[in-house]
C-alpha cells in the first residue's frame, strides 16, 4: 500500500516537473527566429524606457519655476528695468522664462508683434519638450505587431513540420512549438503596453507645462496692457 502511494507521489512529481517551464526556456526553445524577435523587442523596450525617463525628468525640470518669478518681472517692467528683467529670465532655466525674455526683448513694438514672437518661441519650446516622444508611440504600435509576426512564423514552422511528417507529428512536439511561438506575442504586448502608457503619461505632463506657459504668456501681455 505504501509502495503504491510512493509510486503515485513520484508520478505526480514527474508530471508537475514536466509542466514547469521557465521564460528562458520558452525563449531559447523557439528557435533562431524567436530569439531574434525577442531580442528586437527587448531592445525596443530598453529604448522606450530610456526615452520615457529622460523625457520625464526634462518635463519635470521644465515645469518647475519660482512662484515669485512673474511678480519680479512685473516689478522690473513697471520700473523700466528691462535689463534686470532679461537677466532674471536668463538665470531661470525654464520655458516660461524664455518666453518671457522673448516678450521683454520686443517691448516697444505693437502687442501683436510681441504676441507673435511669444507664440513662435512657445512652439519651439513645445517641440523641445516633445523630443523623441513620438518614438514611444511607434514602439507602442510596432511592438505587438512584431510579436504577432513571430507567432505567425512559429505557427507556420509548426504546421510545416506536421505536413512534412505526413500528419504523424507528435502532438507534444507540435504543442511545444506553438506555445513557444506564442511567447513572442506576449513579449510584443508587454512592450506595446509599457510604451503606450509611457507615451500617454508624457503627453499629459507636457500638456500641463504648455498650459502653464500659456497662462504666463497671457499674464505678461496683460502686464503690458496695464496703464502706466
Amino acid at each position: 500500500m505504501l509502495q503504491g502511494l510512493t509510486d503515485e507521489t513520484q508520478v505526480g512529481e514527474i508530471v508537475s516537473e514536466e509542466k514547469t517551464l521557465s521564460v528562458i526556456d520558452l525563449i531559447f526553445n523557439g528557435g533562431a527566429g524567436s530569439i531574434i524577435i525577442i531580442s528586437v523587442l527587448f531592445v525596443m523596450l530598453a529604448v522606450a524606457l530610456y526615452i520615457y525617463f529622460e523625457r520625464l525628468l526634462a518635463i519635470k525640470a521644465a515645469s518647475q519655476i519660482d512662484k515669485n518669478f512673474m511678480n519680479q518681472i512685473r516689478d522690473h517692467v513697471m520700473n523700466d528695468k528691462l535689463e534686470a528683467a532679461k537677466i532674471l529670465c536668463a538665470q531661470t532655466d525654464s520655458p516660461v522664462a524664455r518666453l518671457t525674455e522673448k516678450g521683454i526683448s520686443r517691448i516697444g513694438k505693437p502687442l501683436d508683434d510681441i504676441n507673435t514672437a511669444i507664440e513662435n518661441a512657445g512652439t519651439l519650446e513645445v517641440y523641445k519638450l516633445e523630443k523623441n516622444v513620438n518614438v514611444l508611440a511607434t514602439v507602442a504600435g510596432a511592438g505587438p505587431m512584431i510579436g504577432f509576426l513571430g507567432t505567425v512564423i512559429g505557427m507556420i514552422i509548426a504546421f510545416h513540420q506536421m505536413a512534412s511528417s505526413g500528419g504523424q507529428a507528435e502532438m507534444g512536439a507540435l504543442a511545444s512549438g506553438i506555445y513557444t511561438a506564442m511567447t513572442t506575442t506576449v513579449a510584443g504586448l508587454i512592450v506595446g503596453i509599457v510604451a503606450y502608457m509611457g507615451y500617454n503619461h508624457l503627453v499629459n505632463r507636457t500638456d500641463k507645462v504648455v498650459h502653464k506657459m500659456e497662462a504666463n504668456a497671457v499674464e505678461f501681455l496683460d502686464l503690458l496692457n496695464e496703464p502706466v
